[in-house]
């Protein structure tokens, strides 16, 4: 079996990973170019599963899947999403574990979550069984229409908000956008525009999806530019709509991306990483500092650092500045960053081969598949810079946990910043003893 790579987790860990699904099978795969067109303007009904390639339930999920896909051919649609490379389209729907499954009917901006079990013949039954309800609604009056088509004739369900965009004017464009900490996406746009009124169900759905997943940290907006002239005109407004990227201190960038609702998030959510400051860097104080890090992060940076003894606290402050100015490098990867003292986790050293000496070190941990890679390397920025992007590019070597699990984590105290101390040695009275007395003995 080919030894399974970590990789950089912009779009995936496993970027080596065949994909679950190819063109030959009945399960059609999704991504944020073609969603839209595919799932919310169809009147078919959808069943969509949000995997990730590194989720063994996934993996075994996969030929129940392509066994239901087959059953429901021409009867229901039967698709799948690598959410782990699509975060934008996984986070617009909420999906918060994998896999995910989800029923898109008759209002497909709130698709209903599938709970039934994940056989094959289960799936079948609980498709058809959600296609006998859009039947029924249907016969009874009921939506006939994709949720898109009814957006666009603007009898609402846009999925999201009016009030999460931003209505931005000449008066309030400086204070709002210009003077504030947040990044900001605007569009101009002018109220005739048919291409204007066609963006603006995605650009609404955007903004709420946005705001909850950045928490308000981008924000969309949007500026009537037949009414607001000024400030259109500061921008060389010439067409519409026209979308514009505005950080703080920066001249404004034009958008040049896809004008779906998932493209939209896509961007700017990139744009949220870019900004996002950089990962805490956590000493290994307990089991639960390290289990909340890797079990949240796709991928855990451990350091085990010298004593405290050979480097004082100089040195390990610039261990610590070389960790923390590549965690910064990585952000937007979302890793977990975190160091320990030689000889304070041992068990977690003798697992990864480096007990005893080496230090500094450092390993790049899948907790998720339990394995790891080890820095070779320099413990520098360009060291660890190689180490990583060997890593991400299918290079690296790995190796597996023993035992298939995460070794025992100590409890320690945390470090206080300071030079260490040896420890103080007993003394010891040697007044009353009689140094003379065994130098008197005959010698055998």
């Amino acid at each position: 079996m080919r030894p399974l790579l970590l990789g950089v987790l912009g779009c995936s860990l496993l970027l080596s990973v065949r994909a679950f699904y190819s063109p030959d099978d009945d399960v059609v795969e999704l991504t944020p170019s073609n969603f839209n067109k595919e799932v919310i303007q169809s009147d078919a009904l959808w069943l969509v599963e949000f995997y990730a390639p590194w989720c063994g339930h996934c993996r075994n999920l996969v030929p129940d899947w392509k066994k239901a896909a087959t059953a429901l051919k021409g009867i229901v649609k039967v698709g799948a999403v690598d959410a782990d490379q699509h975060k934008s389209l996984g986070g617009q729907y909420g999906v918060r574990g994998f896999p995910t499954i989800k029923i898109f009917g008759a209002n497909k901006n709130k698709p209903e979550e599938y709970q039934g079990g994940r056989s094959s013949q289960a799936i079948v039954d609980g498709a058809l069984s959600a296609l006998r309800s859009l039947v029924k609604e249907r016969l009874s009056g009921g939506s006939s229409g994709s949720g898109y088509k009814q957006q666009q004739s603007g009898s609402g369900g846009s999925g999201g908000s009016k009030k999460d965009v931003v209505e931005l004017t000449d008066d309030n464009f400086d204070q709002m956008v210009l003077e504030s900490g947040e990044v900001w996406m605007v569009e101009f746009f002018a109220p005739w525009c048919g291409h204007c009124k066609n963006l603006e169900p995605e650009w609404t759905a955007a903004a709420t999806a946005v705001k909850e997943q950045t928490k308000g940290k981008v924000r969309l907006g949007a500026v009537d530019a037949t009414v607001h002239q000024v400030v259109s005109s500061r921008y060389g407004i010439r067409g519409f709509p026209t979308i514009k990227i505005f950080r703080k201190g920066e001249e404004p960038e034009d958008y040049q991306g896809g004008r779906t609702r998932a493209d939209i998030i896509e961007r700017a959510l990139d744009l949220f990483s870019d900004n996002a400051p950089a990962p805490e860097l956590l000493e290994i104080l307990n089991e639960d500092v390290v289990k909340k890090t890797c079990e949240d992060s796709q991928l855990c940076v451990i350091a085990v650092l010298p004593h405290i003894l050979d480097t004082g606290a100089t040195g390990r402050n610039g261990y610590l500045e070389v960790m923390m100015k590549m965690a910064d490098k990585y952000k937007k990867k979302m890793w977990g960053w975190l160091w320990a003292e030689a000889g304070a986790q041992l068990e977690l050293e003798a697992s990864l081969g480096i007990g005893g000496f080496g230090y500094p070190a450092m390993a790049a941990i899948n907790t998720r598949k339990m394995k790891y890679a080890l820095l070779r390397g320099s413990f520098s920025e360009t060291g660890i810079h190689d180490f990583l992007r060997e890593l991400s590019v299918g290079r690296g070597s790995t190796a597996t946990f023993g035992g298939g699990a995460m070794p025992n984590i100590q409890s320690v105290d945390a470090w206080d910043g300071k030079d260490g101390q040896l420890p103080e040695e007993e003394e010891y009275d040697l007044s009353d003893v009689d140094m003379d007395e065994d130098f008197d003995k005959d010698e055998l």
